[in-house]
């Protein structure tokens, strides 16, 4: 990576882009920092076939039935609706004229890109017959150049295969909160195999930019890295103008030249508006008002000529921790989150439709969140979209892989390095947690390799980005968190709040056992002054459509009334608590057996939400 010096333009113009604003999408686009004019969607119906021989079918395969992309064939949404195991899965569509022109083939654009949200766990790919690329990890988006194939004749009809293995006892995988038992079980669901986000393609210059990434620093700049792909000539430059078009202000406009040998680059784009205090504050994104920079970034040939533009956008704000508190752009920030397992009855962690994943962020707002820990599960980008758009803090989360080994470490290592990769340049994450509840560390209390481990997962995060808090092992067992996390299900909010009363409670437990007979710090670890959330509690049970023989909470609820009152004790012991610095409720909804949720598994409220928000907020 080269650091580019950039000649810093005065321009008070437009953006040159006709692009449209990336802060004001639809959420349609798969990809939504960096998006380009045209792309194809290759979402729909599919050939599918479930093959438990593993027989190769790299051309195409008779006798398949339907499936509906990206819904994995355990759901209902999928057509095939099958929950058993599915160990081997193959795919297959076409690919014609007129999806290559969707993808904006032409002149300028001649190279094909075919991407892939996330398909789980493992994908091989082929078209016509030659195969094209594999990708490992189930939670992670991978692209292939196929220009060489489809670009033979454009106007054939090409045949697209995808193959998934997925292992469901191979405790190895990462894999989140899907069950390695043919049936759920405890707090185990439905699994999700195969192709379970969009499958599209675009059309790209010779020389394209392929990644972008934002990142927040202080002393009124903003850093972008950029990486570029594709032939190049030479004499390339990079130009980047930022937009805040809440109030039709041009902010920043930087030109740099590219070097001729790297392929990634680093640009430091001032923002004037920055280095005034009350300015500055005016730009901040916080949940409350989740202002965005947009912003067009061009790769320009020697002569100045576009070769490549995309819209992008980022939030100019900063995370940290400081005090005992968690800090956002400098001040104090008090963390209200739910817990957000991000799992539909029709669809499982496929969203059942892009709408779906707006009124999800919305849905969190309304009950009076500010936050959202996504569980077990690197979510769907559009989600992060809408959070960043809406006004949402979001904690990062692995999936976890549950047994530990080598190929578990390697595993986990390089599907989280990924996805830190995926979405480091939204502003709504706030905290990464590579960790939970000890799975696949579950002697870390003993066991120096596991405690390495966690260190060592939670120091590699933090170098990919140095500028978010990282939690080692959320719920307990820390190793080297800069937030000290507990989960406690504790239903009686008199106990509560005696157990996170004070200082005095605080020194008790750290240094004596915590909740659920864990200790809060192993391997060494000090209490350095970190603030300390409840990042799981609550968990009450109420089903107000008639109880369920399977369906369970940690307490339970007698009729609405009950419910809210259980609810609203828990939340005065946290208000009332003189060190804890944010809370996370279980959970958002219901999830098949956990009937804990505070919305129905639909999405329906058990009881008004302004009860509940009252509740949450205490106003």
């Amino acid at each position: 990576m080269s650091t580019l010096d950039g000649t810093v333009a005065a321009s008070t113009s437009a953006p040159t882009t006709d692009l449209p604003l990336a802060s004001r999408q639809d959420g349609s686009y798969p990809r939504p920092q960096m998006l380009r004019e045209h792309w194809a969607d290759l979402d729909g119906t599919w050939s599918f076939r479930n093959d438990g021989d593993d027989t190769a079918w790299r051309s195409g395969f008779p006798d398949a039935r339907d499936i509906v992309v990206p819904f994995p064939p355990e759901s209902v949404a999928s057509g095939i609706d099958e929950p058993g195991f599915h160990p081997v899965v193959w795919y297959s569509r076409t690919i014609t004229r007129a999806d290559l022109d969707a993808a904006g083939l032409g002149a300028a654009t001649p190279r094909l890109v075919l991407h892939f949200g996330a398909v789980d766990y493992r994908a091989s790919v082929w078209i016509d017959g030659t195969f094209v690329g594999s990708h490992e990890g189930g939670h992670t988006p991978f692209q292939f150049d196929v220009t060489d194939v489809l670009a033979q004749d454009t106007d054939a009809v090409h045949t697209l295969v995808v193959r998934a293995e997925d292992d469901p006892h191979d405790l190895t995988q990462p894999r989140g909160k899907q069950d390695w038992h043919e049936d759920p079980h405890a707090i185990w669901y439905r699994r999700t195999t195969g192709i379970w986000q969009t499958v599209w393609l675009e059309a790209v210059p010779t020389a394209s930019i392929e990644y972008l990434r934002w990142t927040n620093v202080d002393h009124a700049t903003v850093r972008l890295t950029v990486r570029v792909a594709g032939h190049r000539t030479g004499g390339e430059r990079l130009r980047v103008e930022a937009r805040w078009d809440e109030r039709d202000e041009h902010l920043a406009t930087i030109e740099a030249t590219l070097g001729d040998t790297a392929d990634e680059f680093d640009v430091v784009v001032p923002i004037a508006r920055q280095a005034n205090g009350q300015a500055e504050d005016e730009l901040h994104w916080t949940p409350e008002a989740p202002r965005l920079v947009d912003a067009s970034v061009a790769l320009l040939d020697r002569t100045g000529e576009p070769i490549d533009t995309v819209a992008s956008y980022f939030g100019v704000r900063t995370v940290g921790v400081d005090g005992g508190a968690f800090q956002l752009n400098g001040r104090s920030y008090d963390v209200r989150s739910v817990l957000n397992q991000g799992y539909w009855p029709d669809s499982h962690i496929a969203a059942p439709s892009r709408a779906a994943l707006r009124r999800e962020v919305e849905l969190i707002k309304e009950l009076g969140f500010n936050a959202a820990r996504n569980h077990q599960k690197i979510e769907d980008p559009r989600f992060l979209y809408w959070a960043d758009r809406l006004g949402l803090l979001v904690w990062g989360e692995a999936p976890g892989a549950y047994a530990f080994s080598p190929r578990a470490v390697q595993r986990l290592m390089r599907e989280w390095m990924d996805a830190v990769e995926r979405d480091a340049s939204h502003p709504s994450i706030v905290t990464w947690v590579p960790a939970n509840e000890s799975w696949g560390v579950q002697h870390i209390s003993t066991d120096p390799a596991q405690q390495a481990y966690a260190r060592a997962l939670a120091d590699l995060t933090r170098a990919l980005d140095p500028t978010r808090p990282v939690i080692s092992n959320d719920g307990w067992e820390h190793t080297n968190s800069d937030i000290i996390t507990i989960h406690d299900y504790e239903g009686v909010g008199e106990r509560l709040a005696r157990t996170y009363a004070d200082e005095t409670a605080r020194t008790e437990l750290f240094h004596g056992m915590g909740p659920s007979d864990r200790w809060v710090l192993v391997g060494g670890a000090e209490d350095l002054g970190q603030p300390v959330m409840l990042t799981e509690f609550g968990g009450v049970d109420y089903q107000p459509g008639g109880a369920r023989e399977d369906g369970w909470g940690y307490t339970s609820a007698a009729d609405g009334d009950d419910y809210v009152a259980r609810i609203t004790a828990l939340y005065d012991a946290i208000r009332a608590s003189s060190f804890l610095a944010g809370s996370c409720y279980t959970q958002l909804t219901d999830t098949m057996q956990e009937t804990n949720g505070l919305l129905n598994a639909d999405r329906t409220p058990k009881v008004p939400i302004e009860q509940i928000r009252r509740a949450i907020t205490g106003h």
